[in-house]
């Protein structure tokens, strides 16, 4: 992961309570600065040095106390004022956003653009090196008296940010900067275990994964991973609470900054690599001399040689028990790879029956040369980098029999109650090792508040909240493998009688408007209590047709069932797949459905 055209002034975290928990400036970056103003004719650089932290935790404040919340609006409202964020009316002001620095000793300035990502309990801010022109224009749109801005328009926030690619390096900082203090810098998971190799979309593509190593004719086997246990990356030393916030390791991530952004510019910002490099060192074994190391690899394996393959694949289906609506299936992947090859070996996978399958690859890794698709094949040449990594995404209709099949049917009795029946059947023509490990079953009900329910299911267990019912087929740790099983479950289900009392907010009102934040420990509360989601649930609420007796349940808010799933296949020696339940729906065949007429194929 490299940050092309990217140097960074300074780095800052700060706390819910708007203080500063690390900092890290870079002199060469400032120095850079300074000379870019210098060079403009003005000395303006020298006049906006980097604050103290105690200065950027009172502008975090200031912006978060003058904006809402600390992220802001990013549209104009009648909160805004000239020179705020909000005032140029872009929502990405809500993620590179600017700070007003005031001095003690009268005067200012501002710091722009501060890339802003909450992680956790804490805020990362990175500050990018952008040249004069780009600030000023930025000033220029903070003063500007009309809002908005168009695609076409020269001098908006835009076009401005499309030239600066520093932008998105400081997002990448920001990303693993995050990533470290939370501890969430594992790799992808490349499971292996023991069994025949079976099934899965991919698996039929690449006939049980024929892989090649062209540097080395007779390819080592592959064994499973031994598991490492350490201690969590970004882990504090202490797991006590500090006023509500989990502390993390600094040493780790001034170790980490140093090691993969050198006087403040990135150069490879892969955890992995860098904690790699600091703990091995680069290879000291000279290249042949018509191979070139790519960026990915900073240095070369060696050691015991073994390649893995994982894939885990997701199943949509909407199922309708109709005879004038077809049933729809979809499976999406991902590949996974870690291959632990000495040297660099170019490593070969083809795949068939692409066009038989109708799959469609969506992204490759940028490791990977890809083949122009010719007929059923493809082929796939790539050197892959060091630990685990996602070698392809693909998606495809799913041409096997559903885990989940059967039908729910769903009508009201009366104002208040309704009568459902559901008659399904899991895995059937599925056989060992194919292993169902968890199955639930939800009934949603957005519009109405579920007072009781009664029924029980012939298997399962049953359980409810305010607005849906909730059926466990199999529970976690009783998967279903080796056999079929019918599940049936009648019932009826009791609403809560209506209410006609509707909130009424605006999302420009004229009352004080603020928008809520993930997890911002703050209270986003505005003074007619209305906040961001809030409003956001009720607009979809409305914009759904009303519901009325003789046509209940309208199948825009609840006229359908949802299901989870999560059959799973391991196997061990070079290849293993795992395949989840994306939306799984069961439409009531008693109601209105959703579906789409298919082109038929030439």
């Amino acid at each position: 992961m490299s940050g092309g055209g990217c140097s960074i002034r300074a780095i800052w975290i700060l706390t819910p309570n708007d203080a500063v928990a690390f900092s890290r400036r870079f002199a060469v970056v400032e120095k850079r600065w300074r000379v870019a103003w210098e060079a403009e004719g003005v000395g303006k650089g020298a006049e906006m040095p980097l604050p103290a932290d105690y200065e950027v935790a009172a502008a975090f404040a200031n912006r978060r106390r003058r904006e809402g919340t600390a992220r802001g609006s990013g549209i104009r409202t009648n909160l805004s004022s000239v020179g705020l964020d909000s005032w140029v009316d872009d929502p990405i002001t809500r993620h590179i956003i600017s700070l007003q620095i005031d001095k003690e000793e009268g005067g200012g300035f501002m710091l722009w653009p501060v890339v802003l990502q909450k992680r956790g309990s804490y805020y990362v801010l990175v500050l990018p090196l952008v040249d004069p022109q780009s600030f000023k224009a930025f000033e220029s749109l903070l003063k500007r008296p009309d809002c908005g801005s168009s695609a076409k328009e020269n001098g908006n926030l835009s076009s401005i940010l499309l030239n600066l690619p520093c932008i998105t390096g400081a997002f990448m900082v920001a990303n693993v900067i995050g990533d470290i203090i939370t501890g969430d810098v594992a790799e992808p998971e490349v499971i292996v275990s023991s069994g025949p190799s079976v099934g899965g979309l991919l698996d039929s593509l690449t006939g049980s994964i024929g892989i090649t190593a062209r540097s080395k004719p007779s390819a080592a086997p592959v064994a499973a991973p031994v598991a490492s246990v350490s201690s969590p990356v970004g882990a504090a030393q202490s797991d006590s609470l500090k006023g509500g916030i989990r502390p993390f390791d600094k040493e780790l991530l001034r170790s980490f900054i140093i090691g993969a952004m050198p006087f403040g510019t990135p150069q490879d910002l892969n955890y992995g690599n860098v904690s790699s490099i600091r703990t091995t060192g680069y290879s000291a074994d000279p290249l042949p001399t018509d191979q070139k190391q790519p960026a990915w690899k900073p240095y070369l394996y060696k050691g015991r040689q073994r390649t893995l393959f994982s894939s885990l694949e997701t199943i949509n289906a909407a199922l309708y028990d109709r005879d004038d609506v077809p049933d729809f299936l979809s499976v999406s992947g991902q590949l996974t790879c870690r291959a632990e090859l000495e040297g660099l070996p170019d490593v070969s996978l083809p795949l068939t029956g692409l066009k038989t399958a109708r799959v469609e690859v969506s992204s490759f890794h940028h490791c990977v040369q890809a083949s122009e698709p010719t007929g059923n094949k493809q082929s796939l040449l790539f050197q892959p980098p060091l630990g685990n990594f996602v070698l392809m995404h693909y998606q495809a209709p799913c041409n096997i029999d559903p885990p989940v099949k059967g039908f729910y049917q769903l009508s009201m009795v009366s104002e208040n109650e309704g009568a459902f029946l559901f008659k399904l059947r899991l895995m059937e023509g599925y056989k060992s090792p194919f292993l169902m490990e968890f199955c639930m079953v939800t009934m949603p009900f957005p519009r109405r508040r579920v007072a009781s329910y009664d029924g029980n299911p012939s298997v399962g267990t049953v359980s409810m909240t305010e607005h849906l019912i909730e059926w466990r087929i199999v529970s976690s740790g009783r998967g279903l493998s080796g056999r079929s099983i019918e599940a049936t479950f009648s019932g009826t289900v009791r609403f809560h009688p209506r209410t006609t009392q509707r909130v009424n907010s605006s999302f420009r009102s004229a009352t004080t408007t603020a928008f809520a934040e993930d997890s911002d420990c703050e209270q986003d509360i505005t003074k007619n209590g209305a906040n961001l989601d809030d409003y956001l649930m009720e607009k979809m609420n409305k914009d759904l047709q009303a519901v009325d007796l003789e046509e209940p349940l309208s199948w825009q808010a609840y006229n359908y069932a949802k299901v989870t799933i999560y059959p799973s296949v391991k196997a061990p020696v070079e290849y293993s797949m795992q395949a989840s339940s994306g939306d799984y729906i069961l439409w009531n065949t008693l109601g209105k459905c959703p579906s789409a007429a298919l082109p038929k194929e030439l």
